[in-house]
This record gives C-alpha cells, sequence and structure tokens, in this order.
C-alpha cells in the first residue's frame, strides 16, 4: 500500500461558501446592527431572504413574545422554507423568519391597524430581531408559534436594543425595519 497518493478530494476540498452578513437597520433612529446568515443551519431560509434582499416595512414591537421587532411583508420566497432551525425561545442578536395567513393577524388587538400594508394578503411574511432575553413565542389566539432562525447578530447589538427600548416606550409610528446585504 502506497500512502503517498493522497485521496482526490483532500488535495481540493470543496470550498465552504463565503459567509454572509446582513445589516439590520431602523431607518428614522438611525441605529443598525450587523448579523451574520446561518446558512449552515437553515439554508433554505437564508438563500430566500438573500435573494429577496433589500427588504423593508413598518416596524412593530412585540406585545407577547416581549423583546422583539418585526415587519411584516409580502412574500418573497418562490416556495416557503421549511421550519429549519426552529425555536419557540429566541436569544438576544436571533433574526427569525415566520410566514402567517391573512386572518391569523386578523384583530386590532395586536396593533394590526385596518389599514396596515399587509391586509389582503393570503399570507405575511414576519422578519424579526430579538434584542434581549426571556423571549417565549406563544399567542394566546395561536399557542405555540416557532420561528426559524435564520441569522444571529454580530455586531451593534446593544446599540439596537436601546433604539427599541425608545421604540416600545416611544412608538413605531413612522418607523422602518430595514435588512440590507452588509
Amino acid at each position: 500500500m502506497s500512502s503517498a497518493t493522497p485521496h482526490p478530494t483532500s488535495q481540493h476540498p470543496t470550498p465552504e461558501p463565503a459567509e454572509r452578513f446582513v445589516t439590520v437597520s431602523l431607518d428614522r433612529r438611525g441605529v443598525s446592527c450587523t448579523a451574520r446568515l446561518l446558512t449552515e443551519k437553515a439554508p433554505l431560509t437564508c438563500a430566500a431572504v438573500w435573494e429577496a434582499l433589500p427588504l423593508s416595512g413598518d416596524v412593530y414591537h412585540a406585545k407577547y413574545a416581549r423583546n422583539e421587532i418585526y415587519a411584516l411583508l409580502s412574500p418573497f420566497a418562490g416556495e416557503e422554507p421549511p421550519l429549519e432551525n426552529p425555536t419557540v425561545t429566541p436569544i438576544p442578536g436571533d433574526l427569525c423568519y415566520f410566514t402567517f395567513s391573512e386572518t391569523q393577524l386578523n384583530t386590532g388587538s395586536y396593533g394590526y391597524e385596518s389599514r396596515a400594508g399587509h391586509r389582503g394578503r393570503p399570507t405575511v411574511v414576519d422578519l424579526a430581531l430579538f434584542y434581549e432575553r426571556n423571549n417565549l413565542l406563544i399567542n394566546g389566539d395561536q399557542g405555540w408559534v416557532p420561528g426559524i432562525v435564520w441569522g444571529a447578530v454580530v455586531d451593534g447589538l446593544d446599540r439596537m436594543a436601546d433604539a427599541c427600548q425608545d421604540l416600545w416606550r416611544s412608538g413605531a409610528r413612522g418607523e422602518t425595519l430595514s435588512f440590507a446585504r452588509a
């Protein structure tokens, strides 16, 4: 047996895809953070989001999930991703992807006014940022609401958390949440 000839794949291993990053911004407040896409854990979701960027929408602050801000968007994936890398207990810095039917968000108690941009759409995509701990994805009307964790903030979470607290206390009207390639 000769060990002089290495296995063909050891000479030229398949390169890993380059890491991808997104900037998450509260536009009016001029605050942003940077997140790494978790392509290894949620490849289909990451691909769908990456191809659709930039994305932006009115920002909402969660009432029940606690420390979450999100935008409600029109579907942008050719096919909705499966529930890959799911959680019901997101941690600070998690970016999550949710899909809802329009009727699931058809109540004023969640802050979705009758003129909200998502009204009349059969499917609504919710892209969210969790900025602090102790989150629980349970909804009094729907029960458990697992989300797909597709990104993790790697820089600027402290600044964004301060802005999110200001959003909670001062209001979200006129503010947008944006996602763009970094």
